[in-house]
């Protein structure tokens, strides 16, 4: 990952990025892609969910 920057040492993501892909086969290579792919949507679904509360709650609060 070009990133690591931005991660903690010990990141899961940061481990991730430094597994060897060599020994897969492309059948894994697939099934880690989907497993990504799903962690993906989950993060973006719970990020969504995150915006919609601050929103709700910045027009509860907003001065009038």
């Amino acid at each position: 990952m070009d990133d690591e920057d931005d991660f903690k040492p010990g990141d899961p993501i940061v481990e991730l990025g430094r597994e060897d892909l060599d020994p897969l086969s492309v059948d894994e290579l697939d099934a880690r892609v989907a497993r990504l792919n799903a962690e993906i949507e989950r993060v973006e679904a719970h990020k969504k969910s995150k915006t919609g509360h601050m929103s709700a709650a910045d027009a509860l609060f907003k001065k009038s």
